[in-house]
C-alpha cells in the first residue's frame, strides 16, 4: 500500500510514514436555496475517494470508494461529514471495508465524525466492515446533531472472512443531540479483547454484529417501544429523540436481513 513512498512524503494529499498511511475525506452538504442540496466540499485523498451520485428530490448522494487496500496496521483514516440546516445527504460505500494486517506495527484507526445542524438530515449507510485474521482495528464514530436534526446510521461489523479466525476489533459509537449525550457504547472483540466477548452476554458465538440508530424529533414525545425484532435483534428507545437497533447473526448476509427488517418495523427506509 505504501510501496515506493518514503516516510513523511505526500502523494495526492495522502501522508505515508513509517507508522502507516494517514488519509482524510471530507464532505459538506448545504441547502442550495432551489429545493436541492449542494456539496461545496467533497474531497478525499489516498484510499478515501468520494463520488457524487444521482440524488433523489432534495437529497444529495455520495459514495465512498476504497481506492486502495486497507486500513492496514498502522494506518489512520478519517471521514468527516457535515450537513447544514435544511440539507439532506445520503452516504454509502461501494464495497465492504476490509481491515488487513500490515507491515507497520500498531493498530489501524478509522475515525468517523458526523455533524447535522437543526433541520438537516443524514443517512449514513456504509457497507460492512470486515476484520480479517491478524488485523488490529479501532473504529470510533462520533455524531453531533442539532435538536431538530434527523439521522439514520447503520454499522455492520464482521469478524473474519468465511471460515477464518477474526482479527481484533475495538468499536465506539458516541451520539449527542443538542449537546446531550444519548449513547456512548464500546465493543471489543477478537484476540486480546476482554474475556467474555464471545459469550452469551455479548456475541454468543456469532461473527456479525450491527446496529442502526434512528433520530427523529418526534421520538422525543412518542418514543419507540422496546421489543424483540426476530431472532437476534432488538430495538430500544434512547433517553431522547432516538432509537437503537442492535443485532447479531452468524454472517453478514443474515445480519443485513435482520437490520433491513428492523428498518421496516420502524417504518424508516434506510
Amino acid at each position: 500500500m505504501t510501496a515506493g513512498v518514503g516516510a513523511g512524503q505526500h502523494v495526492d494529499g495522502m501522508t505515508a510514514g513509517v507508522t502507516g498511511v494517514r488519509a482524510t475525506a471530507r464532505m459538506v452538504a448545504r441547502d442550495d436555496g432551489r429545493g436541492g442540496t449542494s456539496l461545496p466540499v467533497l474531497e478525499g485523498d489516498g484510499p478515501l475517494a468520494l463520488r457524487r451520485t444521482r440524488g433523489s428530490g432534495d437529497e444529495a448522494r455520495v459514495m465512498l470508494v476504497g481506492a486502495m487496500s486497507g486500513p492496514l496496521g498502522g494506518d489512520h483514516f478519517t471521514v468527516e461529514a457535515g450537513v447544514e440546516t435544511g440539507a439532506r445527504l445520503r452516504v454509502g460505500s461501494a464495497a465492504a471495508t476490509i481491515a488487513l494486517p500490515g507491515q507497520a506495527k500498531g493498530e489501524a484507526r478509522y475515525d468517523v465524525r458526523l455533524t447535522v445542524a437543526d433541520g438537516g438530515e443524514l443517512h449514513w449507510l456504509p457497507e460492512q466492515l470486515i476484520c480479517v485474521r491478524g488485523s488490529d482495528l479501532s473504529v470510533t464514530t462520533r455524531v453531533d446533531l442539532g435538536a431538530t436534526a434527523r439521522l439514520v446510521l447503520r454499522e455492520e461489523q464482521v469478524l473474519g472472512r468465511t471460515g477464518e479466525e477474526p482479527g481484533r476489533l475495538g468499536s465506539r459509537l458516541v451520539l449527542r443531540v443538542a449537546g446531550r449525550t444519548l449513547l456512548d457504547q464500546e465493543l471489543a472483540c477478537g484476540p486480546g479483547a476482554p474475556g467474555g466477548w464471545d459469550g452469551p452476554a455479548v456475541l454468543a458465538g456469532h461473527r456479525a454484529v450491527g446496529q442502526i440508530v434512528v433520530v427523529r424529533p418526534e421520538f422525543g414525545s412518542d418514543p419507540v417501544p422496546a421489543r424483540v425484532l426476530g431472532d437476534g435483534a432488538a430495538v430500544l428507545p434512547l433517553a431522547g429523540p432516538a432509537a437503537l437497533v442492535t443485532a447479531v447473526a452468524p454472517d453478514a448476509l443474515r445480519l443485513r436481513r435482520l437490520l433491513d427488517g428492523a428498518m421496516k418495523e420502524l417504518g424508516r427506509d434506510g
